[in-house]
């Protein structure tokens, strides 16, 4: 019997207030084993003490296939030890067999959020409420934690952009390792970094946009404006400006109108509906 406290033995009565509903709240491992099973008995004591090395960040729900025959013949459970991570009221992934426990704990942090991640998702939330020097301490302190954090690192980078300073920018987003769920967006924010460079380079928003609107046949002046825009945030603004350029010389600059639309595409979301409503105005133009 299930005695550590946060092991608990589930059956069929409850596995939908003990395994899914709780999947929701936080990740759970379910180990479908059988007493008179080897290997489960070699596995049981591994997982339990991860579950308390873990502290809470999943619950180790265990059943015992032969008192609940349904529940093995729900999940097609073969082969036992089988242990199923459940999340958001779904299974995610599994391993059967008696695995080590270093490889158990590799698979359950996969899923498991860390104290870093904790700190990452606080300063999200701050975000949201608009606290941003409550968010950046937040950040610094999943950093602390682990120093290679890649949201943490991405946000911190947005900041100092945001703050005009594009090199310490730059310093953030270099940090984020390839393999990184970050990367990506790393990536892009490194190449966003190219309009606030390029708006700064031509007067900053009102200059550039002044000129602009004087100067309307003055595609670089038309590019610098596009490219403030998005700075300001004003994605739809500066993809109408980028397209215009690109309407009049598609090939400006080796085509730089057109690698600048499809990082703003990035940034705003590749399947976004502004996107794709300009992704089909770009098609239109150069072809």
């Amino acid at each position: 019997m299930a005695t550590a406290l946060h092991v608990r033995d589930v059956q069929l009565s409850d596995f939908q207030k003990s395994v899914i509903d709780e999947s929701f709240k936080r990740p759970v491992a379910v180990d479908f084993w059988a007493a008179w099973c080897g290997p489960c008995r070699v596995l049981s004591p591994v997982l339990e003490r991860l579950a308390d090395e873990f502290g809470g960040d999943f619950l180790l729900a265990k059943v015992n296939t032969e008192e609940n025959p349904e529940l093995a013949e729900h999940f097609a459970i073969r082969s036992i030890p089988n242990v199923k991570l459940f999340k958001n009221g779904t299974v995610v992934d599994e391993f059967m067999g008696a695995v080590s426990e270093s490889k158990a704990r590799s698979f359950l942090r996969k899923h498991c959020p860390t104290a870093a991640d904790r700190k990452y998702s606080q300063g999200l939330a701050l975000l949201e409420r608009r606290l941003p020097d409550e968010a950046q301490r937040e950040f610094e302190s999943a950093l602390e934690l682990n120093s290679s954090h890649g949201g943490a690192l991405v946000e911190l980078g947005k900041m100092r952009a945001t703050a005009g300073d594009t090199a310490g920018a730059e310093s953030f987003w270099n940090r984020v390792s390839v393999s990184s769920p970050a990367s990506g967006q790393a990536q892009q924010l490194k190449q966003s970094l190219e309009f606030q460079i390029v708006c700064t380079r031509n007067g900053g928003p009102d200059a550039a946009a002044a000129r602009a609107a004087a100067e309307p046949a003055n595609l670089e002046a038309r590019y610098a404006h596009a490219c403030c825009l998005v700075v300001a945030g004003d994605f739809r603004g500066a993809l109408e400006e980028f397209l215009s350029v690109l309407s009049r010389d598609k090939n400006f600059q080796d085509q730089t109108a057109r690698k600048a639309m499809l990082t703003v595409f990035a940034l705003v979301g590749e399947r976004s509906d502004l996107a794709e409503e300009y992704r089909k105005r770009l098609a239109q133009v150069l072809f």
